[in-house]
């Protein structure tokens, strides 16, 4: 649903590494020098949205309102998130189902193609976060949210994965040279991410290893959601009789590539008319 994908998401792609290096680096940096490492507040796990890092260093600073406006910028940053995953996982519940692997009332969609009822199940889930007001409802949706960790590292790995077959597809059937844009260092850049990713979901839960740290609950929190993918994965190739996986001279690369290249010659990138949308489509 992206416009122009050949495009935009090129441009995307190439300008993420400046903002990570501004937002997280920068923003990093700035936290390491003015919030001290053993700062009550910042690992206390009873606080609340004291325990923020920026809120810490802004009270430190002195510094009276900006504390308040920094939450109110996190609680806006974790409603794009949300509004970002209720997207991504909306699209993906609506394929799954167009594909016969959910249920099939999920593929309604309204007068304007929008899959509302894959919107609104995806939706649901986010009630779970009202867990969090009873204490013993807290404990459950930490379990959640450790859940949700591995799932997310998870997801992660498997995408590392599908690109590094990817890639071997293309080179395959000689489809590289077609390729609208190429990230550096690849396919090393994914196998050290992918390594990366593996020890992360591995030592999630690695404080429960320590002497006297070890709880069957903490355990389970921290890697149930290992068993629950290989069940599930391992299942559904046992349901449906399929391969592992498919082999590299059957995955279809070429489908489709034609009409996006067609598609793409028609596309006409807008000019800036002022500055102010030099700014604008930079930034976009």
């Amino acid at each position: 649903e992206t416009v122009a994908p050949r495009r935009n998401v090129p441009k995307a792609a190439r300008r993420f590494i400046y903002r990570l290096a501004v937002f997280y680096g920068l923003g990093s940096l700035m936290i390491g020098v003015i919030v001290p490492s053993d700062n009550p507040n910042l690992l206390n796990p009873d606080s609340n949205a004291n325990s923020s890092p920026w809120v810490i260093g802004i009270q430190l600073a002195g510094i009276g309102v900006l504390n308040h406006i920094i939450n109110a910028a996190i609680l806006t940053s974790a409603w794009s998130a949300g509004n970002a995953f209720l997207y991504s996982g909306s699209r993906i519940l609506y394929s799954l189902s167009l594909n016969g692997q959910a249920p099939k009332f999920c593929a309604r969609t309204s007068k304007n193609g929008v899959p509302y009822v894959a919107i609104l199940c995806t939706w649901a889930i986010g009630l779970l976060a009202y867990l969090n007001v009873s204490t013993n409802g807290a404990t459950v949706f930490t379990w959640f949210m450790n859940i949700s960790t591995i799932s997310g590292y998870i997801a992660w790995i498997v995408v590392m994965i599908t690109y590094i077959r990817f890639r071997k597809a293309m080179i395959f059937h000689n489809m590289m040279h077609r390729m609208p844009y190429k990230t550096p260092l690849q396919p090393y850049a994914t196998w050290i991410c992918l390594v990366v990713l593996i020890i992360l979901t591995l030592t999630n839960g690695f404080q429960l290893f320590f002497p006297g740290q070890f709880d069957v609950q903490d355990f389970l929190a921290a890697y149930i959601t290992i068993p629950i993918f290989l069940v599930l994965y391992l299942g559904h190739k046992l349901w449906f009789r399929t391969p592992l996986a498919r082999k590299i001279a059957d995955v279809d690369v070429v489908t489709g590539v034609k009409e996006m290249e067609e598609l793409a010659a028609m596309d006409v990138e807008p000019v800036a008319k002022n500055w102010l949308q030099k700014v604008w489509f930079w930034i976009a």
